[in-house]
Formats: structure tokens, sequence, C-alpha cells
């Protein structure tokens, strides 16, 4: 049976098969289920936990939209624990920020506090194959852009910088926290066209601080790396902030 859930005023309540997919996937952490693990039949789920066979299906297909199971179907079949990727955790946390409005500073907030500390904890531990995949990235936006398409695209590169530098990252909660805030900026420049009109002052001054950062990893100076990273993020969050306003102004005045 289902355990007692308590509720605040303020939160929904559950439904049903909403309790049931978290009664399971306790159940699943609880016995140390690992990805790929069979779970129990229908008849079974359906006498662990008390509920009717059209809660137990509904329950199941909340897990496999949520990712958490993955359903085959012949010789062999089943339910089965799945390993969520981290593009489709970023897709899903996404969804949860597409409705509240968030600025360039609320991502800066963040990214100053976290991605200098990542650059410290990475200097003098990159191979030197990712430290010149970094090195070829930053090679994409080289020159300055002559067209917006190109001024979008360096944007959407620069950022990927940083998506690499997140991939290195030993604490895995800090690499996906860095990883999805890339996303959504990459994500807010692009849809609310903040590379427009083209910035040479961000473009010149990102590429340089990058630059430096590279040579401050590679030689291990981990405090080099943790000011030269701080020092990126606040020009950028400035000069970002200064193509907020522009797009701003321009909707306003269109």
């Amino acid at each position: 049976m289902l355990p007692a859930t308590t509720h605040s005023k303020t939160e929904p309540k559950l439904s049903r098969p909403v309790q049931v997919a978290e009664a399971i996937k306790d159940w699943v952490v609880e016995r140390g289920l690992q990805a790929g693990d069979r779970l129990p039949g229908e008849s079974e789920l359906i006498e662990q936990f008390g509920m009717a066979k059209g809660t137990i299906r509904e329950a199941m297909r909340v897990l496999e939209a949520q990712g958490l199971i993955k359903t085959r179907t012949g010789p062999g079949g089943g339910s089965f624990v799945h390993d969520v990727s981290r593009q489709r955790a970023k897709a899903l946390l996404g969804n949860y920020f597409y409705f509240k409005d968030l600025t360039i500073g609320d991502i800066y907030q963040l990214r100053l506090t976290l991605e200098p500390e990542l650059a410290a904890a990475l200097a003098g531990k990159l191979p030197e194959d990712v430290l010149q995949l970094l090195e070829e990235n930053i090679a994409e936006y080289s020159e300055p852009t002559t067209t917006l398409d190109e001024e979008r695209e360096q944007h959407v590169a620069s950022l990927r910088f940083h998506a690499i530098l997140a991939e290195q990252a030993k604490n895995p909660l800090l690499g996906f926290i860095i990883d999805f805030m890339v996303n959504l900026l990459t994500d807010l420049t692009v849809y609310r066209r903040l590379y427009s009109p083209p910035n040479i002052e961000l473009w010149k001054q990102g590429r340089d601080h990058q630059q430096r950062l590279v040579v401050a990893l590679r030689d291990g100076d981990a405090n080099g790396a943790r000011a030269i990273m701080s020092d990126h993020m606040e020009t950028a969050w400035a000069l970002m902030r200064q193509q907020e306003v522009e797009m701003q102004n321009r909707f306003i005045s269109e």
C-alpha cells in the first residue's frame, strides 16, 4: 500500500498514478536496482502497491515519460530501470523554467559563483586532448563576424567552450548545473536574439579570456584560472546585459 503523504497548503495534491510512480521510484532505490534491471510484472506491482490495474499502468506511463523506465515488447520484454541521459534531464528541467521569464542576470549570478571554482578545480588536471578541443572550439570564433547568422553561431560556439569544461567536472552535480545553465543561456541568446546587433567587445573579451584560461589550465595555475574565469563571467554579464537592454528597447520601439 502507498505510504501516507502530507501536502502543504500551497502544493497541489498529487494524482493517484503520480503517487504510485513516486512509490515505485522509492521501491527501486530501496532495493538498489540499477539501470537495465527488470521491474516486477504488472500483477506483482498491483499486489505490491495495492492499486488497480489502470492506476499501475498510468504510473508506469508517468515513469516512462520521465525517462526512468524503458518498456520493451516481445520475447525478453518488460519494464526496465532506465538511466536518464544528461540531455533528457536538461530538457525536463528546462521545461520548469520555460515560463519563469529568466534574465541574463539570473543565470550569470550563478555562473559567477560556480564556474570560477570549476576552472580552479580543473587546472593541471585536463588531458591534452581536452585542452586541444577547447583550443579548436576557440578557433571557431577567431575572427569577427560579417553576418548575423555568423554572429549567432559564434555565440553558440563560445558557450560550448563552457559545456566542454562542465563535462570534465569530477563533481557530477556541479558539472550538470553548469552545463544546464549554458544550455539555458544558449536558448535565451537564440530566441531573444541577444546576438543582435553584433558586439565586437563581447567577442574580443570572450575570446581573449578563454585563450588565457586554456593557458592557465594547461599550466596548472588554479588561482589564475579562477581569476580569469571570474573576470570572464563579470565582463560577459555586463556586456550581455547591454545586449538584453538593446533587445528590449528594440521591442518597445517596434
